[in-house]
């Protein structure tokens, strides 16, 4: 692959102060040094690839114009910011990113004042910027606010929201729009349509600028005058180019597109746009994997590429015959969905993520990607359902907490058959705490009308998913994790679960051991650890938290008077909570254990680290259960 290892610039640069002392014509020597460092990096400590190769420029030429920190740069999707990681002081660590104690996987405040905001989910950058820039002028702090906002992120509502209170509030935020037509997988919907198609004229730009500085230093362009002036020029220039776009449209000046891989013309159009007065917006386009061939070919597959070598591109894979989980549930909806001519996937943006692309591929016609939509994803995967599809809706667990209004007004309420799959629940690792799936259970167990189940392996998966897309079953939540599960011979005969009956694992006489989802089969060798020392466990796995097996519970409260629980979500609201509520309310008094995520944010690290952490590895249940005996 040809990967040079020249950094003699990038290795004098400790802060962007250090940056600016260079002169122009040696950022692109920079950005190249940065490129290689990042694929070198990347190589060999894996993390998000191919977005930050895409920003290489942009970050360069940001922290060249703009006086960071004390200006701000609001990155969206933070899988973009590498680059400005190591260009803001963090070169030297970037070896300890995504590992336990080192850097964290997305842009932080907690780590580094360069960071301005956490940009872990997406399309939250123009909101957070419009309140950072407004707060500045409030305050009157001279400080210049960016928001960086690419990868698909401006096809979230949330996007559109920010846009729609930048037109109307009094402010002088600059909108980067990092157009690379990609979010992980390819970019959908009407968005896309109008970013591949939109052009600009630079020189209708140059003029109208030279025009509003001439008026606003005469007096004659204040706050009120300068939108009604926007409102004019734009539709002049709707009229004269035959063409309008959106941000316009919202009185945004506009500006764009340009090759977001020409690092001095980005230099020149952030210093003519710097200091202009009310939202601006420059449009950029990018390639995502720029300068890395094997990314910029598949750029899907190079999103978070893991080991691979450097020099040749080859991937360093596992030729481990067990299959993740969303695997078993791509190939197991494609099974349904034949059976089934009702059953259609949607997927908010991660058809590949979440295995999707499986059903897609074979029944493209009974496949929505919606974009970065977690709500609408919902809220359409309700509407199909009252119109009489079978919709399975896949969401990863942390962003279903963008959709929560809409599980409860347009599905639960309405009582739609309809089966929401939440990938990546529990603890992620590396990812971090926008990633982990912890609060699903505690938030969706209150809600009515609803079935929340957690398979404890693939055969589980399988029979959890056909049996959620019988008749008349309402709205049903399968959870499970991410990563790979524990059967190569995960294929089994798709029956019928009767829903709300959990069973037991392995019978005993001391201690009720109460599980919920694949977390039990890890904990199959505390129960035969704790026989060898003398005590008698019994094994349940509760299957369903709503329903919950009464009679199993019932059960249990007149044998046991000591329980533990455990389940990979807060320790919250979730199964230990439902398992006191229960006995408390039945006037059993036995002594409860719950074991699960604990009351904070867990940070990132690998799944092994992070469940030692938080006191849910083998040893330390273990030593519950004998402590509690």
């Amino acid at each position: 692959m040809g990967v040079e290892n020249h950094t003699s610039l990038l290795n004098n640069i400790n802060s962007p102060a250090d940056l600016r002392k260079l002169k122009e014509e040696q950022l692109p020597q920079v950005c190249a040094e940065l490129r290689n460092f990042i694929i070198e990096s990347l190589s060999q400590n894996p993390g998000h690839f191919a977005s930050s190769l895409g920003t290489v420029e942009l970050t360069v030429a940001l922290h060249y114009v703009f006086d960071t920190p004390t200006d701000k740069v609001v990155w969206d999707v933070g899988h973009q910011a590498y680059g400005h990681k190591i260009i803001t002081g963090r070169r030297e660590r970037f070896h300890t990113n995504r590992k336990l104690g080192g850097l964290k996987p997305f842009p932080s405040p907690d780590e580094s004042e360069y960071d301005a905001f956490v940009a872990g989910h997406a399309s939250n950058s123009i909101s957070a910027a419009l309140g950072l820039a407004v707060a500045a002028e409030k305050l009157q702090r001279d400080e210049k606010i960016v928001a960086v906002i690419g990868d698909g992120a401006m096809s979230g509502g949330l996007a559109f929201e920010g846009l729609n209170n930048v037109s109307s509030t009094p402010n002088n935020l600059l909108i980067i729009l990092n157009d690379n037509n990609m979010s992980i997988d390819k970019s959908v919907g009407g968005m896309s349509q109008l970013l591949i198609s939109m052009h600009s004229s630079h020189l209708y730009n140059k003029i109208r600028y030279k025009t509003a500085r001439m008026l606003t230093k005469i007096g004659l362009l204040n706050q009120q005058r300068a939108k009604s002036l926007t409102r004019f020029n734009n539709g002049l220039k709707a009229m004269l180019f035959k063409q309008q776009n959106i941000f316009e449209g919202m009185c945004t000046r506009y500006f764009g597109p340009i090759d977001g891989h020409d690092v001095r013309e980005l230099v020149r159009m952030l210093k003519l746009v710097k200091d202009m007065r009310g939202p601006k917006m420059l449009h950029i386009h990018t390639i995502k994997g720029k300068g890395y061939k094997p990314a910029e070919k598949n750029a899907t597959l190079w999103h978070q590429p893991g080991l691979f070598d450097a020099e040749t591109g080859e991937r360093i894979v596992s030729n481990d015959k067990v299959p993740r989980f969303q695997d078993v549930f791509g190939e197991t909806l494609l099974e349904i969905a034949q059976q089934n001519p009702n059953v259609v996937g949607i997927t908010p943006a991660m058809p590949s993520g979440c295995s999707m692309n499986i059903l897609g591929k074979e029944m493209p016609d009974r496949f929505f990607d919606v974009g970065i939509a977690e709500g609408h994803a919902v809220t359409f995967a309700a509407g199909l359902a009252k119109g009489g599809a079978m919709p399975f809706c896949n969401i990863y667990s942390s962003f279903m907490q963008r959709g929560y209004d809409n599980i409860i007004h347009d599905a639960a309420l309405q009582r739609v058959n309809m089966v929401l799959c939440l990938d990546r629940a529990g603890i992620v690792g590396e990812d971090g705490p926008t990633h982990h799936g912890a609060f699903d259970l505690a938030c969706l167990r209150p809600i009515p009308n609803i079935t929340i189940a957690s398979p404890y392996d693939e055969h589980e998966l399988r029979r959890l998913m056909y049996t959620a897309q019988q008749p008349d079953m309402g709205t049903f939540v399968i959870r499970y994790p991410r990563g790979k599960g524990s059967l190569s011979d995960w294929r089994c005969p798709l029956e019928k679960i009767e829903v709300g009956k959990g069973r037991c694992i392995k019978d005993g006489d001391d201690i009720a051991l109460l599980t919920l989802g694949p977390i039990g089969k890890k904990m199959q060798r505390v129960v035969e650890q704790a026989s060898e020392q003398g005590i008698s466990v019994a094994h349940y796995d509760m299957r369903f938290l709503k329903p919950i097996d009464q009679e199993i519970l019932h059960a249990i409260g007149k044998k046991f008077n000591k329980i533990v629980t455990i389940e990979d979500a807060c320790v919250t609201g979730g199964l230990g909570s439902a398992v006191v509520e229960f006995m408390a309310a039945n006037d059993y008094t036995p002594t409860i254990r719950c074991i699960g995520i604990p009351d904070k944010f867990v940070e990132h690290g690998t799944t092994d680290e992070l469940y030692k952490i938080c006191g849910m590895d083998s040893d330390t249940v273990l030593d519950t259960i004998v402590k509690l005996k």
